[in-house]
């Protein structure tokens, strides 16, 4: 299975560090949070990784080449950053037809991705639990299925998941650039075939200076 890296994002909520480094490029510890991440999934695995890159690409490209020299990485260059939804369209050429896995660039995690389903019909989510900076959640799990509460959700979405390419062939978008929750899977949630689990292993989005800091400590705290 291939695996995608959503890194194309302005990252403003952590300037002034994304001023002048792409959010990948910050550390937690001693390496970049895309570094990471390209070694968690070769740990687990996956060989086939396809990076986007947009604001600041050339710096996230020139880091990745020199600590993995001897990967297959491949890059999806965006002139703007298209969005996560955007971003996978613009992908597809070199995604294929079979389904991914996708990650967000940007989060300090330990989730199992090691048993994930690689036959999906529109997508399968991981969430977790929610954090104190989305108290409200993303979606609700009925068994394995995902459902979107109009009030309170349990869980809150990863960042993790395995997309079906089919959902983007299948659909016509009016904009290039757009977010993949919002939309392109709701009306796959309402026909139940995106499904889920529930992870409770250490998880951290690193969209912030507070929680930049936070990652920090955690794994000065690890070790």
């Amino acid at each position: 299975m291939k695996s995608m890296i959503l890194a194309a994002g302005y990252g403003k909520r952590l300037a002034p560090l994304t001023d002048n480094i792409p959010k990948p490029l910050l550390e937690v510890g001693t390496q970049s949070l895309i570094k990471r991440n390209i070694n968690y999934l070769v740990d687990n695995g996956f060989s086939e990784i396809i990076i986007n890159v947009s604001y600041l690409g050339e710096k996230i490209t020139n880091h990745v080449k020199a600590e993995f020299p001897n990967l297959d990485i491949l890059f999806s260059i965006e002139d703007e950053p298209l969005g996560t939804g955007g971003g996978i369209l613009h992908a597809l050429p070199i995604i294929g037809d079979e389904p991914f896995l996708l990650m967000n660039s940007d989060i300090f995690h330990e989730i199992n991705i090691k048993n994930l389903p690689k036959d999906v019909k529109a997508a399968h989510l991981i969430g977790v639990p929610n954090p104190d900076h989305n108290i409200n959640g993303d979606f609700t799990l009925n068994d394995s299925l995902v459902e979107v509460k109009d009030d309170k959700n349990e869980l809150t979405w990863s960042g993790i998941s395995v997309i079906n390419p089919i959902i983007f062939y299948q659909a016509g978008f009016t904009s290039k650039n757009f977010n993949i929750w919002d939309t392109v899977l709701p009306s796959y949630i309402k026909e139940g075939t995106i499904t889920g689990q529930k992870s409770s292993d250490l998880w951290i989005d690193v969209g912030t200076l507070d929680r930049l800091k936070l990652a920090n400590t955690v794994y000065n705290d690890q070790n």
